[in-house]
């Protein structure tokens, strides 16, 4: 059962507990209209709102290996090819922030796929506290979130999307965007947005390792853009990761924006920092563009 999970040898033996996500039914088939109801309310002052003129934008179904997962895709209406990007959730699931980052890859030329990584284990966008929130998110398999991410490459490759790929990921999503680059060999790069390092303080043996266990195994350099001043991830856990990745097969990059807090990305809430935010796409955009996926 765990081959149905990883392709790849050494990630197996991370994770055996792959073994116990079996075929059940699927608690989220369809994605969430709006913002996550523990983000509200949502900060309209500094809010992007991205059109989908132009684009091939909304709701799609990706395969995995017991049925199906929603998942939001954005790609220009006349091209083909696209390099194709994963954009990996923050913890508030695939709500309309997500929706439009992948609209603003879309505007660039790139294929963005978001798939819904809980859609096995709970709707996180209706809960109103992120105490609620953690529980679920506690559950989700980290091997299980390898396979669905190597599924909706597979299906962004049939239907629109090239050779070239690449991942984002935010908050929770930035831990998995470290992971997956350690898992596919077929990644050209990746950009974690303020993911935790380090191991939590209790256990989990669905997500047993941590970010800086893997620097030395990673397939695909990753650029890592944190928050000076993020009370959830201390510098001192950043700093041990940038130390982990020298030594990295791939040479990866750490950014610490000093004045930015944790969530300094997401424009919808008072976290946002428009200066960091802004200058964190221009670099992703250049590491896309370095390595090959622009």
């Amino acid at each position: 059962m765990q081959n149905d999970f990883m392709q790849d040898e050494q990630m197996k033996s991370l994770y055996p507990s792959a073994g116990a996500v079996t075929r059940r039914g699927f608690v989220v088939t369809s994605l969430t209209a709006g913002y996550a109801l523990a983000m509200q309310p949502i900060q309209e002052a500094t809010t992007i709102k991205t059109d989908a003129a132009g684009l091939i934008a909304g709701e799609v179904k990706i395969p995995v290996k017991d049925g199906e997962i929603p998942a939001y895709r954005a790609m220009p209406e006349k091209k083909k090819n696209c390099p194709t990007v994963l954009v990996v959730q923050e913890i508030f699931g695939v709500h309309e922030h997500i929706k439009d980052i992948c609209r603003r890859f879309a505007k660039l030329g790139y294929l963005a796929v978001a798939p819904e990584m809980y859609a096995r284990q709970g709707d996180v966008s209706k809960l109103q506290n992120i105490a609620d929130i953690r529980p679920i998110v506690s559950k989700v398999p980290d091997a299980q979130v390898m396979s669905d991410l190597d599924a909706a490459a597979a299906w962004a490759k049939k239907n629109g999307g090239s050779d070239k790929l690449a991942v984002t990921g935010f908050c929770w999503g930035g831990r998995i965007v470290w992971l997956y680059a350690t898992h596919n060999p077929k990644l050209k790069a990746g950009v974690a947005w303020y993911g935790q390092v380090t191991p939590p303080q209790a256990a989990n043996p669905l997500q047993p390792i941590a970010a800086v266990e893997l620097a030395a195994d990673l397939k695909a350099p990753v650029l890592g853009l944190y928050g000076g001043k993020d009370t959830g991830i201390p510098v001192a856990n950043v700093e041990k990761m940038r130390e982990a990745i020298k030594v990295a097969k791939k040479p990866s990059e750490i950014l610490v924006y000093p004045e930015a807090q944790h969530g300094f990305h997401a424009d919808y809430r008072p976290s946002y920092s428009k200066e960091s935010a802004q200058d964190g796409w221009k670099r992703l955009l250049a590491w896309f563009k370095k390595n090959g996926v622009a």
